[in-house]
């Protein structure tokens, strides 16, 4: 088979890593990390296979400065960042003169947190029951799959992965204000999702 001599090489060479150990050791917090970001089991799935083979056809270059962890959470990440290119390049971008009226009735300009009038009412959220959480991450997650395809990327690079708002529009090629837009729609949507979905 083409290329299995160099990344058995690879995996004898390079002592920093334990490719026999990675579905044992990271293969649940890969898919974990992937599912709450794509929404689909069966692409969740297939971007952790993705991300192992791809470490271990990069085996050479990893150094060692960060964990294996770390590594292969960087590799499942650029590999999301692709899949939401590939979801929101289909889609017609929102022009930049597009009308925000909406959005500045209920965000802070210049910082996009809520204002105080509109701020989302206390949804009695006890993040140390386990229970209560995963039912709400349930509930989280199928409001999140309700966002069109562009609105998802930004949000889940913003919120979840900390992504800088540079970052984002580069990856996604929106501009800033698009970006602004986006995100408070899509704060917008979940918010009147949970509370319509969680009691």
């Amino acid at each position: 088979m083409p290329g299995y001599k160099s990344i058995e090489t690879n995996v004898i060479e390079n002592e920093l890593v334990d490719p026999h150990k990675w579905v044992e050791r990271y293969a649940d917090y890969l898919y974990t990390y992937s599912i709450t970001r794509v929404n689909d089991e069966d692409q969740a799935r297939d971007l952790v296979q993705e991300t192992f083979l791809a470490a271990l056809q990069k085996m050479d270059k990893f150094e060692g400065k960060c964990s294996e962890r770390t590594w292969l959470t960087a590799i499942i990440k650029n590999k999301i960042i692709d899949i939401y290119r590939k979801k929101s390049s289909g889609l017609l971008k929102i022009t930049d003169n597009i009308a925000t009226g909406q959005e500045d009735d209920f965000f802070n300009h210049t910082d996009g947190h809520w204002k105080e009038a509109h701020s989302p009412r206390d949804i009695n959220f006890d993040p140390h029951d386990p229970l209560i959480k995963k039912e709400f991450n349930r509930i989280l997650q199928k409001c999140m799959q309700k966002l069109p395809a562009l609105w998802l990327s930004v949000f889940t690079m913003k919120h979840m992965d900390d992504e800088l708002t540079e970052v984002i529009c580069s990856e996604l090629k929106v501009t800033p204000s698009n970006f602004w837009v986006i995100i408070h729609r899509a704060k917008l949507n979940l918010r009147a999702c949970l509370q319509k979905n969680w009691t």
